[in-house]
Parts: structure tokens; C-alpha cells; sequence
């Protein structure tokens, strides 16, 4: 028996607080207009204290379990694809796990930048498809307001913060993720960058005094590079899928600059009506950018089930893909109520903090009697 792998939940979380472009002008030389007539972007939202990569992230996967009708117990994957992880290790993967109850799920993060989404989503449907497991979520999660410098005008009025999530499932009607291609030229890597917090240049008073943990970019070369490979990759994964751009609905894009949206669409001569674009509103959230579209265009009522679909991306790295997809939306079972609504999301919330407190304890006792026993 074929196995597909179905997208059959979705969901998304945006911190409440709203950064306007009149409001950046305060902080930084800049202006509305000047933002706009660059990037397309108006305004994007930023993170509160109390929120974090990783309580976005199971916010997001919390309602997109909602959506596809099955509890956390239910998945066995989860992949969280991110710019901005809460630490080296552990992986935010691991945290969300914990935050929304998964309790026979493995998990790990992705980092592929701004393709990365579109890479954990082809990964989890491998997953599906070789039949290892039979449910994954795949999480675009990003606080890179944390990681841009506000007195650089080029970089900070670009990128916000929120996150995206889908369910995949398997089943045995043809459909869901048809094709996808992911690649990768590294000899670029230094024309968007964060340099130092890894391994090559840890945190040190010289890396902090020159600014060495923010992004950096070159504009310029991104701008070219981006937009002649949102254009082949597209084209690529459609010939893969065996579909053409005329049988295709809908091109999702990366959310990163309105003007790299429009000359890749005018490349492919494909109707700009028919490319999602909702940076407007949130800039660019980097992996949780095609999620964020993906779910505003479902709920809208422009992506419907049977819609053929792209989603195309690029990223540091440097890195870029695509992915064909047949929209079909939950599976039949997922027809009943979910047994935990998502309106009962702080409750449950509790429940996983209170379960994850005793886990803890359990650990500590058991140190203690490991200990006599030595």
C-alpha cells in the first residue's frame, strides 16, 4: 500500500504587541514611507518578555492539533525548524514536546534559516512515507527581534517575530506533499549571518562590542540571489510533481521582501493575485513566515481542499526550496470534536507544567536512590 503524507492541521500564534514602521522611525533614521516603498512591510509584531520561540511554537501546534482532531499523545514527531532556538541544546523541539504533552513524540530542531520550514516539513512527510511513523507536527517558531541590532536601519526594520505549525498525517489516498526539492550553496553563507555565539566565536566581551551577535545581511546580494532561485525551484518541484504552473492555485511564498516576491512571480509569469503576500503585516518571520500565509489564505477561504499548491523559500545558508503540495485539510476522522479544545488551551497548559513538575521530582528521587545503591 502507497502511503501519503497529509497536511491535515494548522495553526499559528503572534505575540499581541505590534511594532509600526512610524513607531521604528522613533528608534532608528528611518521613515513609512521609505520601509514600504523597500520591503512592503508596514509593521510586524514583537515578542513580550514572557514569550519565547518555544511558547509560541506550542501555541501554534496546539491549535493546529486542534484543527486535525487528535491529542498530543497521538504524535510521534516533532520537528521545529528555527533561526532563533531558545539555547544551543536543549532543542526547542524537546521543550515543546514537553510544553504541549507529547509524551511518545522524539523530537529535534532544523536549521536551514528561512528555507527550514519548508526542509522539516519534507522531512516529516519522508518520515510518514517510509511508514516509521504515521503522525508528525512541523513547527516554524521565531524571536529574531532578540537578534536584530535596532540601530541598523538595513536589517531591523525587516524581520518579526511569531510562529506556524502543521500536522501531517498518513494516509492511503493519494494527495498531500507530492514533491519537494531542497538545496544549498554554502560559499554564500556569509552574506547573511549571525558570527558569533557558536563554536567558531563564542560569547566574549569582543564579539559583543562589535555587534557579532546580530544578523547581518547583504541586501544586495540576497535580493539577486533570492530572486533567481525562488523562480527555479519552483519551476523544479512542479516538473517533479508532473504538474505545470497552469494547473497550479496558489504560490506560497517565503515572506521576506514584497519586491523579491513580485520579480519572482514576473520570472514565472505567474498572476501575482495568486501568490499569498501578507508581509504587510508581519514582515519577515523567517521559518514561520509560510505558515503564517498558508493558515491566513486557508482560513480566508482562498486555499481549498483539492487546491494545488507551492511553497518556495530561501534562507542563509545559503539555502532554498520548494515544495508541491495537493491541499486536502483533515483527515475523516478528524470530524468528531477534539477531545481537549483549544479554548481549554491554558488548562491543559497547566496540566503539561504540573506533569512536567513531577517528572522532576521523579528524576530527583531517583538520583537519591541510584545513590544509595552505589
Amino acid at each position: 500500500m502507497t502511503r501519503y503524507a497529509h497536511i491535515t492541521g494548522w495553526g499559528t500564534h503572534v505575540p499581541e504587541k505590534v511594532l509600526s514602521n512610524d513607531d521604528l522611525s522613533q528608534i532608528v533614521d528611518t521613515n513609512d514611507e521609505w520601509i514600504q516603498s523597500r520591503t512592503g512591510i508596514r509593521q510586524r509584531h514583537i515578542a513580550s518578555d514572557g514569550e519565547s520561540t518555544a511558547s509560541m511554537g506550542a501555541l501554534a501546534a496546539l491549535r493546529a492539533l486542534d484543527v486535525a482532531g487528535i491529542p498530543p499523545s497521538e504524535v510521534e514527531l516533532i520537528i521545529v525548524a528555527t533561526s532563533s532556538p531558545e539555547h544551543i541544546f536543549p532543542s526547542t523541539a524537546s521543550l515543546i514536546q514537553d510544553h504541549i504533552g507529547a509524551t511518545k513524540a522524539g523530537a529535534f530542531d532544523l536549521s536551514a534559516a528561512c528555507s527550514g520550514f519548508i526542509f522539516a516539513v519534507n522531512m516529516a512527510a519522508q518520515a510518514i512515507r517510509t511508514g516509521s511513523i504515521n503522525t508528525a507536527i512541523v513547527i516554524g517558531s521565531e524571536t529574531l527581534s532578540r537578534l536584530v541590532n535596532w540601530q541598523d536601519r538595513g536589517t531591523c526594520i525587516l524581520f518579526g517575530d511569531g510562529a506556524g505549525a502543521f500536522v501531517l498525517q498518513a494516509s492511503d489516498q493519494p494527495g498531500g506533499v507530492l514533491s519537494a526539492v531542497m538545496r544549498s550553496d554554502g560559499s554564500g553563507g556569509e552574506l547573511l549571518t549571525i558570527p558569533a555565539g557558536g563554536s567558531k566565536l563564542p560569547a566574549s566581551e569582543e564579539t559583543i562590542a562589535q555587534g557579532l551577535h546580530y544578523i547581518q545581511m547583504n541586501g544586495r546580494e540576497v535580493f539577486r540571489f533570492a530572486t533567481r532561485v525562488m523562480a527555479q525551484a519552483t519551476e523544479e518541484v512542479l516538473e517533479q510533481a508532473g504538474l505545470s504552473l497552469a494547473e497550479t492555485q496558489w504560490v506560497i511564498p517565503h515572506q521576506a521582501n514584497q519586491r523579491i516576491i513580485e520579480t519572482a512571480a514576473r520570472r514565472l509569469k505567474y498572476p501575482l493575485e495568486q501568490v499569498v503576500i501578507n508581509l504587510d503585516r508581519y514582515g519577515n518571520t523567517s521559518t514561520a513566515s509560510i505558515p503564517l500565509a498558508t493558515v491566513e489564505a486557508v482560513e480566508d477561504g482562498r486555499l481549498k481542499p483539492g487546491d494545488q499548491v507551492v511553497f518556495v523559500g530561501f534562507g542563509a545558508g545559503l539555502t532554498w526550496g520548494a515544495m508541491a503540495v495537493e491541499w486536502t485539510g483533515p483527515l475523516p476522522k478528524a470530524e468528531k470534536p477534539s477531545l481537549w479544545p483549544y479554548r481549554f488551551r491554558n488548562l491543559y497548559l497547566l496540566y503539561t507544567r504540573l506533569r512536567s513538575g513531577a517528572l522532576r521530582i521523579l528524576r530527583f528521587l531517583e538520583g537519591i536512590i541510584w545513590g544509595r545503591q552505589r
